[in-house]
């Protein structure tokens, strides 16, 4: 069996347009990619990490007609220019060795890897598998934010203690934590799909019973030992008094999605609530991480 896979170049704007025209036309999967080389921050809770131009593909059944799927890209705008669609066909082997090709399990620090479905690592009883696919939803591993936070985290004790992942996106760090040993591990996110997809990756890990899912009205006056916030600048800032009020005296904070000229900006809203603060660098972001200090207050 092969595949046929169409690709429409769009703005940013038009992508729903895009997807829902591919879904009506059968597709089994759609891909969102980058279709200029542009750069993208690791989207804040809910957001939707998209490009000013965008490849949007979808991957079909072999034996496709050409001429129902033109006649549905036309009406889209910019596709009633050749240029902006592609039309590819894949034999069933070419697939999977893209697939496997592009996504390998990949470790982060000492113990921990994540590892995709149908793959295996070499056998040690410490390593720590997180079973999670790439996909659409970021917070796969493979952007240096994530990599930052799960190193941390590779270096943590967490052993029966209380978890926040603020921001938790597909749960990657919620469902590592309970994996390491954490006795309670709530996941924060204002996005429903990722409160499901972090729900369904924690039944996948076997670690349901450990992660509960919740939107941020719905966290109050809760008091926990480690809190990871893997967002962005400008909500780290916003949101300093509230994470570094989740922790326990002397509770440790991280924080990452933090380019970095927005370091420093990001320091100063912690500068009364944290100490021992240090930093991590990658590419050009950075991780920062400190401990609440002794006479930090509550969050209002």
């Amino acid at each position: 069996m092969g595949w046929t896979e169409i690709s429409i170049s769009v703005a940013r704007d038009d992508v729903v347009l895009a997807e829902e025209a591919l879904e009506q036309l059968g597709a089994l999967a759609i891909t969102l990619l980058d279709d200029e080389d542009n750069p993208v921050l690791e989207p804040g809770p809910g957001a939707t990490p998209l490009w000013p131009s965008v490849l949007v593909r979808g991957l079909f059944a072999a034996g496709l007609k050409s001429e129902p799927v033109l006649a549905a890209l036309n009406r889209l705008p910019g596709g009633d220019r050749p240029e902006n669609i592609r039309w590819h066909e894949l034999q069933e082997q070419d697939w999977e060795r893209a697939w496997m090709d592009r996504f390998q399990p990949m470790k982060f620090g000492e113990r921990l890897w994540i590892v995709p479905g149908g793959m295996s690592i070499p056998h040690d009883p410490d390593n720590i598998e997180i079973q999670l696919d790439p996909g659409l939803a970021f917070g796969s591993g493979t952007h240096p934010t994530t990599a930052l936070c799960l190193e941390w985290l590779d270096r943590q004790d967490v052993t029966d203690s209380t978890v926040i992942d603020y921001g938790c996106g597909s749960g990657i760090l919620g469902i590592a934590a309970a994996l390491k040993g954490a006795a309670k591990v709530i996941c924060v996110d204002n996005d429903p799909q990722a409160l499901q997809a972090t729900t369904d990756n924690a039944a996948r890990n076997g670690v349901d019973n450990l992660v509960s899912c919740h939107l941020p009205d719905s966290v109050c006056d809760q008091q926990v030992d480690v809190v990871l916030a893997n967002i962005l600048a400008a909500p780290l800032i916003s949101l300093a008094p509230r994470l570094a009020g989740f922790l326990l005296p002397r509770g440790r904070l991280a924080l990452s999605g933090i380019l970095r000229d927005q370091s420093q900006s990001v320091g100063l809203a912690y500068d009364q609530l944290l100490e021992q603060v240090s930093t991590r660098h990658r590419e050009e972001w950075v991780l920062m991480e400190g401990r609440r200090a002794k006479n930090a207050i509550d969050r209002p």
